[in-house]
C-alpha cells in the first residue's frame, strides 16, 4: 500500500520541492532585516529542497527560550542535534582522541529548525515568522 501511495506522490515530487522552496523564500524574506537571525545559505547554482529550515541565532539570543516561546504558541520548532556527534557518548568506545570542532561547538546552541513542509499556507507561514520575530525580540530584550 505504501508503495502505491509513493508511486502516486512521486509524480508530484517537483511540485513538493517547489512548495518547500516557496516556504523557505517566505521565511528568508521575513527574517532578512533582523540582525539576530541568520537564514540558511542558498547557493545560486542549485536548488535547495529544504528537508529542514534551520536558523542560526545571534550571540546572546537564548535558543531554548525562543523554542519554548514558539512551543507556547503551538509551533513545533526543533533542535535536531542538541549534542554534537563528536561529543556523544557512543563515540568514546571507538578509541578516537577527542576531536576539536570549534564551528560545530559554536553553532550547536545557536541553531533551531522551523516547520517546513509542502502544505504550509501563507497564513501559517506568517504566524510562524511573526512568532519567531517576536520571540527573538523578547529574548534579546531579556523578557
Amino acid at each position: 500500500i505504501q508503495a502505491a501511495v509513493l508511486e502516486i506522490k512521486l509524480k508530484h515530487l517537483d511540485e513538493y520541492c517547489d512548495a518547500r522552496r516557496v516556504a523557505a523564500d517566505y521565511y528568508d524574506q521575513a527574517f532578512a532585516n533582523n540582525d539576530n537571525i541568520i537564514t540558511p545559505f542558498r547557493s545560486t547554482n542549485n536548488k535547495h529542497v529544504f528537508h529542514q529550515y534551520t536558523l542560526q541565532l545571534a550571540d546572546g539570543i537564548d535558543r531554548d527560550k525562543v523554542k519554548d516561546y514558539l512551543a507556547e504558541k503551538g509551533i513545533p520548532a526543533m533542535i535536531y542535534y542538541p549534542v554534537p556527534c563528536h561529543k556523544q557518548k557512543m563515540f568514546t568506545n571507538l578509541g578516537i582522541a577527542p576531536v576539536d570542532l570549534p564551528n560545530t561547538d559554536y553553532l550547536t546552541p545557536r541553531v533551531i529548525s522551523l516547520p517546513i513542509h509542502t502544505e504550509l499556507s501563507e497564513e501559517e507561514l506568517k504566524f510562524i515568522a511573526d512568532s519567531v520575530l517576536e520571540a527573538v525580540e523578547k529574548v534579546a530584550m531579556g523578557v
